[in-house]
Formats: C-alpha cells, sequence, structure tokens
C-alpha cells in the first residue's frame, strides 16, 4: 500500500477554530424556504409552519452561523415586506432566481426558525436596489429594544425583544452581471462605506462583512477587492469570498480542487493585506467565506427559460460519494486556513444544492454531504494545527501534481482530543497515512469514522437514505506514538485520539 507521511505537533498552532465555520445559508431560492424549512400543512409542520423533521435533521448536523435571506434574492428584497401580518404582506416578484415571492415566511418567521435550529443569524442588507438608509433602518428594527419608530414596530410585530443580530454582509455579489444593481469596484466601495457607518451608527456592537469577488475566475478579482477595501477596509470587519466546484471532464480535476480552494483563499488573503499595508491599518481583516459547496452551475445554466413560479425546483442537485470526499477536503481547506477565515457557509442547507432534502408534503432525508459536514463541526474543537502532509504525487490534468492525500488537525488541549481528517483524493490507490505524534503522549484512538463506497456514484434519497453514510470502522492502529490510518481510495476520514494533556505541562 502507498502511504503519506503526517506530523502533528500542537506547536504548531494557527488559532482558535471559530466556531462559525461550520455555517450554512438559508436564501429565498427554489425549495430552500418553502417545502424545505417551511411548509404549512405538511404531517411535520408546527403550529408556524416550520416542518419538526427538517429542523431535527439541521440539529444533527450543527450548523452554527446561518445567513439570510440571499444570495442574489436581497438585492431586489424590501425587506419590509416580510414583517407585519401575514395577510397584510404583498406577493413580489423575485428577480434573481424569476420566482414568485409570496412573502408569507420573513424576518420574524426566520428568527424564530433560527432559535428553534440553536444558530447564530447573519442578515444580509439590499445594496442592489436599496441603499443607506434602508441598511440603517433594518438594523434598527432588528437591534434597537424600542422608542423609535422601527423598534415599536417590531415589537408591534410580536417581537418585544431585539433580535440581536450581530454579524451583517453589506451587500451580496455586487461585481456580478447577474446581479440586480451590480456595481463598478469604486461606486460598491463607496456605497458599502457610507452604509457600513450608518449601520454601525445604529449599532456599534455589529460586525460586518464587504462583498468581494463573487469567484476566483472572474476578470476583476483581485483588483475589485483592493478598490473596496481601499473605500471599507476602517468600516468592516470581513471580506467576502464564494466558491462553486463541478465535476466535468475529469475526476482528478474534480477530486484535487481543494488545491484551488487553497490558493483563492491565499490570494484573498493577499489582497486584502496589501490594502493593509498600503493605508498602514494595523489590523488585519478576515474573510467570511459565507458561500461555498460542489454546484452543478453547467447543468444549471443549460435549462431553457423558465415562467414565473412560485418555489420551483432549481439546482436540487444529487450528491454522490465522490461529492462528499470533495466537501470533506473543503472543509480541510477552511481549518487550514483557521487563523484568517473566521465564517464559513456552505450554501445552501434545504434542498439547493444542500445537505438535506425533502419532498412536498413527503419525506426529508440526508445527503451524502451531510456526514462530512456534520462530524467536522462537532469534533472540530480547541484550535487549528498546522499540519505537514507527504504524500504521494496525483496528477490532476487542471491542476497538475497534487498531493494525493489533503489532512487537516485540531487539538483541544482541555479535553486532551486530537481530531484528524485526512481525504484521500487517489481515484484508484488506498492508502496508509502514518501519523507522528511524538509531539503528545498518545493513549488510545477514540472515534474513526470513513465515506467511502464501492460505487462512488452511489447518492442517497428518500428511498434509499441511507445508501451512502460515514461508517464507524477500527482500522486506524495505535503503536506508541505512531498512528497508521488506512485511507481507502476515493475517501473522507474522520479519527480522534486522546492524549494526555499533564505530558504537555
Amino acid at each position: 500500500m502507498r502511504s503519506a507521511r503526517v506530523v502533528v505537533d500542537p506547536d504548531f498552532a494557527l488559532g482558535a477554530v471559530d466556531r462559525r465555520l461550520f455555517g450554512s445559508f438559508v436564501e429565498h431560492m427554489g425549495r430552500c424556504v418553502y417545502t424545505g424549512i417551511f411548509e404549512p400543512g405538511h404531517p411535520e409542520a408546527d403550529e408556524t409552519g416550520l416542518r419538526r423533521d427538517v429542523l431535527d435533521l439541521v440539529r444533527e448536523l450543527g450548523p452554527t452561523i446561518v445567513r439570510y435571506p440571499g444570495g442574489n434574492f436581497v438585492s431586489s428584497y424590501r425587506w419590509e415586506d416580510g414583517v407585519g401580518p401575514v395577510a397584510e404582506r404583498p406577493t413580489r416578484l423575485d428577480l434573481a432566481w424569476r420566482s414568485i415571492e409570496p412573502n408569507t415566511f420573513g424576518l420574524h418567521e426566520f428568527m424564530t426558525w433560527a432559535s428553534l435550529a440553536d444558530v447564530e443569524p447573519m442578515l444580509a442588507v439590499n445594496l442592489g436596489t436599496r441603499g443607506v438608509a434602508e441598511a440603517a433602518d433594518l438594523v434598527e428594527y432588528c437591534n434597537l429594544p424600542g422608542g423609535t419608530e422601527l423598534a415599536d414596530r417590531r415589537v408591534k410585530n410580536g417581537a418585544a425583544d431585539p433580535f440581536g443580530v450581530k454579524v451583517w454582509c453589506v451587500g451580496n455579489e455586487m461585481d456580478g452581471p447577474w446581479q440586480v444593481g451590480q456595481k463598478t469596484a469604486d461606486d460598491y466601495g463607496k456605497l458599502a462605506a457610507q452604509a457600513a457607518k450608518a449601520m454601525r451608527l445604529v449599532d456599534p456592537s455589529i460586525e460586518l462583512v464587504a462583498c468581494g469577488s463573487s469567484n476566483h475566475e472572474i476578470a476583476s478579482f483581485g483588483a475589485w477587492e483592493a478598490t473596496v477595501l481601499e473605500h471599507t477596509y476602517e468600516y468592516v470587519d470581513y471580506i467576502s469570498m464564494h466558491a462553486y466546484y463541478e465535476e466535468t471532464e475529469d475526476v482528478r480535476d474534480f477530486l484535487a480542487a481543494g488545491v484551488d480552494l487553497d490558493r483563492f483563499i491565499e490570494d484573498v488573503i493577499a489582497a486584502a493585506d496589501y490594502v493593509k499595508a498600503k493605508q498602514r491599518h494595523r489590523r488585519s481583516l478576515r474573510i467570511a467565506f459565507d458561500e461555498w459547496n460542489v454546484w452543478y452551475q453547467s447543468a444549471y445554466h443549460q435549462l431553457p427559460p423558465r415562467g414565473w413560479e412560485h418555489a420551483p425546483a432549481l439546482i436540487e442537485d444529487d450528491y454522490n460519494v465522490v461529492d462528499a470526499v470533495v466537501v470533506g477536503s473543503f472543509l480541510n481547506s477552511i481549518l487550514n486556513h483557521a487563523d484568517r477565515v473566521a465564517i464559513a457557509c456552505q450554501a445552501q442547507l434545504v434542498n439547493i444544492i444542500a445537505p438535506i432534502r425533502t419532498e412536498p408534503g413527503g419525506a426529508a432525508w440526508r445527503q451524502t454531504i451531510f456526514d462530512p459536514l456534520r462530524h467536522v463541526a462537532r469534533l472540530a474543537r480547541g484550535v487549528a494545527l498546522r499540519l505537514p502532509v507527504t504524500a504521494p504525487d496525483m496528477i490532476s490534468p487542471k491542476y497538475g501534481s497534487v498531493p494525493a492525500v489533503s489532512g487537516a488537525a485540531t487539538w483541544d488541549e482541555e479535553t486532551g482530543q486530537l481530531s484528524l481528517f485526512l481525504v484521500n483524493r487517489d481515484p484508484e490507490n488506498d492508502i496508509a497515512a502514518e501519523v507522528d505524534l511524538r509531539a503528545l503522549t498518545p493513549s488510545g484512538v477514540g472515534e474513526q469514522l470513513v465515506l467511502n463506497g464501492e460505487d462512488v456514484r452511489a447518492t442517497n434519497s428518500a428511498a434509499e437514505p441511507d445508501r451512502v453514510r460515514a461508517r464507524p470502522v477500527r482500522t486506524a492502529r495505535l503503536d506508541g506514538a505512531h498512528l497508521t490510518v488506512p485511507l481507502p481510495a476515493v475517501s473522507w476520514t474522520a479519527v480522534t485520539v486522546a492524549c494526555d494533556t499533564a505530558s504537555r505541562h
């Protein structure tokens, strides 16, 4: 069997694992909201129309922060349409996804859902068709206790206590030609700076995310970040990045996509640090990676034009074993940049390129990507470690020679738990990971989970909801300070090791 060498040392700490790295995204798009998290009349719906079966799966998945209401949707959204008596809310056209929006689910319904799902809300403001005043108004409506028209309106609408939303996206993908209200970097940067200042005047405690480029490939990438941040650096806390990948001609390119994601993250860091140096700032800006996933965009863009519909079935991709392994490698990339990436939102939570799928009036089930998301969120604790990995090469036609093994690790000194996350990208060969633990005093292997399959194209469905799952195994072997972990071809593996923390002091 081929082998890879991995070295673990708690002194190689990158930084604390921010719990907001394990976020998700709910957008008014397709069936994410309607017949996804919200379906009045469903056998599992509660008195407010929220699907309890979906809530149970969301709690199991364990997202920590959820971005809402978009996405592209937000750039023509009037937040006032989604508050107040439901019977009085207007029906509107959603220009982003060519849909009919009845506004029966809005801000209060989302905040109720977020409380039940035990997630932190992350709200986006519309800087496509609206501006500074509307952004500040929404902060006032959400976060002030009372005594003003907007705060009192929230109280009248049923929320006596402020929502206390801390993280705000100042627009969404404003560089994209698909965006309603697309802007140049200079125009967006000026508007975002003024909106950020006004929002902070309402509530100085909030954290703000400026829009970075909508993807790594867009021609303006890099220059966009530099221009936007020259206007906004002193007013915001994060710059956003978005990334989606899909399998096209060669599965090795897809399995190697985490290498490209690493480069993307590092390029965003470089752009932010350029402005930091140019303007003589002392603090380093962090990244809100608030949209990421596998998305088969080429199939979506080949669809014929649709008429106006309510909650059409959009980009409901069926994920297989390969997709889940790639998602696992993306999670490794996020953890390996935990010193600069503070927030990450897998997009989206239900039905839309999602770990959870539903049938209207019917079942809800986990897609293959559910388990890597769930278990990394559950097991990654403490600090992320810089993890040197020496592995055999895999040749990708697109990315060249890349390591066949991707790894990430976290170390929780309080509990003495080391968590390792290992991906074998090789489509043909099993690899043994030989892990050097001499810097620790390991006492035993805890959990070990593997997601792979003889049929790497296998998917889950309502009929076979558990066909692909991460399964517990006991194949890892600990010999003193040496751990051997078998990694099947095209697999994601998580393993925990208990260590004696007394020897560290």
